[in-house]
């Protein structure tokens, strides 16, 4: 992550075993949610860089993540279905 004012970087996000291929922001900022090659989408904190979940369930490779407007969701199309996730649980 990068400040966008003055180009410092702020944060690495590691954690995945494949190209990471979507970021988004929650609403309120205080998270990223990445989806990558590795099937699975990753939960950061904003703050630290640190990961706070990892969502794993589809079969292909993600290729998006989206939070929803009020933040209680994400949602990760991948391939020919998407799954919509509890932010606070994962589930």
């Amino acid at each position: 992550m990068w400040d966008a004012a003055t180009g410092a970087l702020l944060l690495t996000l590691q954690g995945h075993s494949d190209w990471v291929r979507s970021t988004a922001y929650s609403p309120d900022g205080t998270r990223i949610v990445t989806a990558s090659w590795d099937n699975t989408v990753k939960v950061w904190d904003t703050k630290t860089g640190e990961c706070l979940d990892t969502l794993e369930g589809h079969s292909g490779s993600g290729n998006s993540s989206l939070s929803s407007p009020d933040g209680t969701r994400i949602v990760t199309p991948y391939g020919d279905t998407a799954k919509v996730w509890d932010k606070e649980t994962g589930e």
